[in-house]
């Protein structure tokens, strides 16, 4: 478990998901979003993306996976999170998820990050987390 005095700006995490449909049902079910752009393949035919995408608030989780396991680590609490979509994710996408941080709150023990997800090149979903970080123990 990092503690806020090892912190630095510029650190970076970085993890890869592959987004499964498996994924996607779970996520839904376990939230209680069942829109049909990402449970019916025939309705999401129908739209703009012409097939079934991923909830955007599954990558914001996995941007707090992230997060609570590597960078700050374990012990890390969510104070906000910005998030803006940027493009569709979809069954099958490897998503690249990256923190870094970008500043540092001595007197309150918390860290700015920058957050973001790509699939390739391409910026799926981009955003600014402020994190609580332990401090090291007296």
């Amino acid at each position: 478990m990092a503690c806020f005095e090892e912190l630095e700006v510029g650190q970076a995490a970085q993890a890869a998901r592959t987004v499964g449909a498996a994924d996607i049902e779970a996520f839904g079910h376990a939230v209680g979003d069942l829109n049909p752009i990402h449970f019916d393949e025939a309705y999401a035919a129908t739209t703009p993306f012409k097939g079934r995408i991923a909830h955007g608030m599954l990558l914001g989780g996995y941007i707090s996976a992230l997060v609570a396991s590597d960078l700050p680590g374990p012990g890390a609490i969510y104070i906000s999170q910005t998030v803006d979509f940027l493009r569709a994710v979809r069954i099958g996408d490897e998503v690249l998820i990256r923190v870094e941080i970008t500043a540092l709150d001595d007197k309150k023990a918390e860290a700015t990050l920058s957050t973001t997800c790509h699939v390739g090149r391409k910026a799926m979903v981009r955003g600014v987390a402020v994190v609580m970080v332990p401090r090291r123990s007296a």
